[in-house]
């Protein structure tokens, strides 16, 4: 291979400086079982931001470098530096998942029935020009679907079923999901209207509230109206919602929901109970937009649960079959159900942008950005 290869890397040094730079690497040889991709599309999700911005305050960034190699760096607060020194000095390679085509593969008939192919693929350093993978890693698209339509085809689609299959799986009958105009959010919407399944949407916003309901959302609740508790409990005594899923994390908010839940468990109680309802309720937390502390007011009895939700791990619980089927399902699907809408798109080096980095550092609902490190 003798094209040039960029990638994003993100490290941490031991005087509490994250850089965010573009490094040059080589292209490598395929071994049997790999391909290499030449990546046309990956979006910034909050997972990657993660992993690229790690526990530093953005607020003291600065640029550096050139225009056509920017450099960002970052102060990270001394106290969140005991739990990173497994990072510090480690040059850590960005992106979760992408799409593009693939220009090479290795001896192997899975891996040389994949040349030519647009593919999405998982795992790791996607944020560069060339990667290397294993054909196990790699989903390939139908004809015809273009690398930006696959770029988001694990990440919030296999978390999107695997809310379904965790609810199925665990015994509830109704689904609860806050931020839910997010792109993630309206993926679940779409699947649980084709499946069936009762889903309760919580947003901010009026224009959020419009957009999943033209989309075809029964039950819409508005977090920020003066009604929201009556709306939310009337919605969850409809349905009998019993999980949710929140990507918000800090705040009252899943103590809200665990509270509605509990006041319409205990309609249908006959008598009193110092210990509430015997009703389960499970709150999943799968994001951190709020970073802040996660306050729970205890009036929602002792049958409760409040957990993260990590991807990987749920999809480990679900069994080989299952993901095999969801991620079937993704490729058939990924124009219409998993469709994403990306409002921004960035080069490597605008990644690297102070200006770029003000937008999608926000990760504010409705607003998505797609790295295309090949412009």
């Amino acid at each position: 291979m003798t094209h040039t290869n960029i990638q994003l890397t993100s490290i941490i040094s031991d005087d509490n400086k994250l850089t965010l730079a573009l490094q040059n690497i080589e292209v490598p040889q395929p071994g049997a079982d790999e391909v290499i991709i030449r990546i046309e599309a990956a979006p910034l999700n909050p997972s990657d931001l993660g992993v690229m911005f790690s526990a530093a305050d953005m607020t003291t960034a600065t640029q550096s470098g050139t225009d056509q190699s920017p450099v960002i760096t970052a102060d990270v607060p001394v106290q969140f530096m005991e739990g990173l020194k497994t990072r510090v000095g480690v040059v850590t390679p960005v992106g979760n998942e992408g799409a593009g085509t693939v220009i090479a593969a290795g001896s192997s008939s899975e891996a040389q029935t994949l040349i030519g192919k647009t593919v999405a693929v998982i795992g790791g350093g996607t944020y560069r020009q060339y990667l290397c993978a294993n054909v196990q890693s790699c989903l390939p698209m139908k004809d015809g679907t273009t690398a930006k339509e696959a770029a988001s085809s694990f990440v919030n689609p296999l978390t999107a079923l695997a809310m379904v299959a965790t609810m199925r799986a665990e015994g509830h009958k109704a689904i609860i999901h806050a931020a839910a105009a997010s792109n993630l959010g309206q993926m679940l919407n779409r699947i649980c209207i084709a499946d069936g399944v009762d889903l309760i949407n919580i947003v901010r916003k009026e224009e959020q509230e419009t957009l999943l309901r033209d989309m075809g959302a029964k039950y819409v609740v508005n977090s920020s109206s003066n009604s929201f508790i009556d709306d939310l409990t009337a919605a969850i005594i409809e349905t009998g919602a019993t999980i949710a899923f929140d990507p918000i994390g800090g705040g009252e908010l899943t103590s809200d929901i665990l509270n509605c839940m509990e006041v319409a468990a205990a309609r249908d109680m006959k008598e009193h109970s110092v210990y509430g309802s015997d009703t389960f309720k499970q709150v999943y937390i799968y994001g951190a937009l709020n970073r802040g502390p996660i306050t729970l007011n205890r009036n929602f009895g002792f049958a409760w649960a409040v957990t993260g939700f990590l991807l990987f791990n749920v999809l480990s619980k679900l069994g080989n079959e299952t993901v095999v089927a969801m991620r079937k399902r993704v490729a058939d699907e990924i124009t219409t159900t998993f469709a994403s809408n990306y409002t921004h798109e960035v080069s490597l080096t605008e990644t690297l942008k102070l200006q770029s980095i003000a937008g999608y550092a926000k990760q504010a609902t409705g607003e998505k950005y797609l790295i295309t490190p090949q412009k």
